[in-house]
């Protein structure tokens, strides 16, 4: 293969992924996740399944739509004040 060429092919292939990010920034700006703070909690309920006839997990569990109060759930019992 001609030298020219690859390094050819290797630009347009750039130049796609450089405007593919751009485009997937674009689309996804508004579109951001999380939820608005406010008071109470979520609920979140997480599931584990082994498969097969029974075995596996069901969990649910709170997290605080503060995020003060969210924040706070990361800082080690003997160094909250």
């Amino acid at each position: 293969m001609d030298f020219a060429l690859i390094i050819g092919l290797g630009g347009v292939v750039l130049l796609f992924a450089v405007l593919r990010a751009a485009q997937s920034i674009r689309h996804h700006k508004d579109s951001e996740r999380g939820c608005d703070p406010g008071t109470g909690y979520h609920e979140i309920e997480a599931n584990y399944h082994s498969g097969g006839a029974g075995g596996g997990h069901s969990y649910t569990f709170k997290v605080p739509r503060d995020p003060q109060e969210y924040a706070k759930t990361f800082v080690p019992r003997n160094k909250r004040k």
